[in-house]
């Protein structure tokens, strides 16, 4: 008898799920779009911009139209110094990125010839002690980076260099944090 229940309610589970996703795919047919309105209505959104574009504060249009800073920052979100507008034939600039570098790949690379920029970004790396080691907390663009990455392949062996376990394994844990930021533009 538990058993049959279980089923009957497993059953009106997935038949309330089925209608749920039927009433939001009719919904969007319709034209609706889910989630709460905005706090500026649209026709009022085009106003916002213009005061924007001519000098009002953000809190100022708050306080004339009754809302949130937020809800402003909403409505001029396009207008924004920090958002970017995407064109096709302008690649956007590459913003400096912290990562931490394992301190067997930082002592090989001091010990290395780098390009100036690669350099800079290794001198001003912040020492945090891990343990008995420590990673260097290096804030540099992706490109150096990758840069930086390059130049520590030889911790991997080959060419008559004996790879050392520790070393490889610091290279590897840094060329996963640099993959991670993604694939150059």
């Amino acid at each position: 008898m538990v058993q049959t229940l279980a089923a009957a309610g497993e059953l009106q589970r997935d038949l309330q799920r089925e209608l749920t996703y039927d009433g939001l795919r009719a919904a969007e047919a319709k034209g609706s779009k889910g989630g709460r309105r905005p706090a500026v209505p649209a026709d009022k959104t085009d106003g916002v911009c213009t005061s924007y574009l001519e000098g009002r504060s953000i809190a100022a249009l708050a306080r004339d139209h009754g809302v949130s800073r937020g809800a402003i920052r909403t409505a001029v979100a396009d207008l924004m110094p920090d958002h970017t507008a995407i064109e096709e034939d302008v690649p956007a600039p590459e913003l400096p990125v912290t990562l931490d570098m394992p301190g067997k790949v930082a002592d090989f690379l001091r010990t290395t010839e780098l390009e100036p920029a690669e350099r800079a970004a290794l001198n001003q790396g912040v020492t945090v002690r891990r343990g008995q080691g420590y990673t260097l907390r290096i804030t540099a663009v992706p490109a150096v980076h990758r840069q930086l990455l390059a130049r520590c392949q030889p911790l991997d062996g080959g060419q008559g260099v004996p790879a050392i376990p520790a070393q490889r394994k610091a290279r590897r844990e840094y060329e996963n944090r640099v993959t991670g930021l993604g694939a150059p533009a």
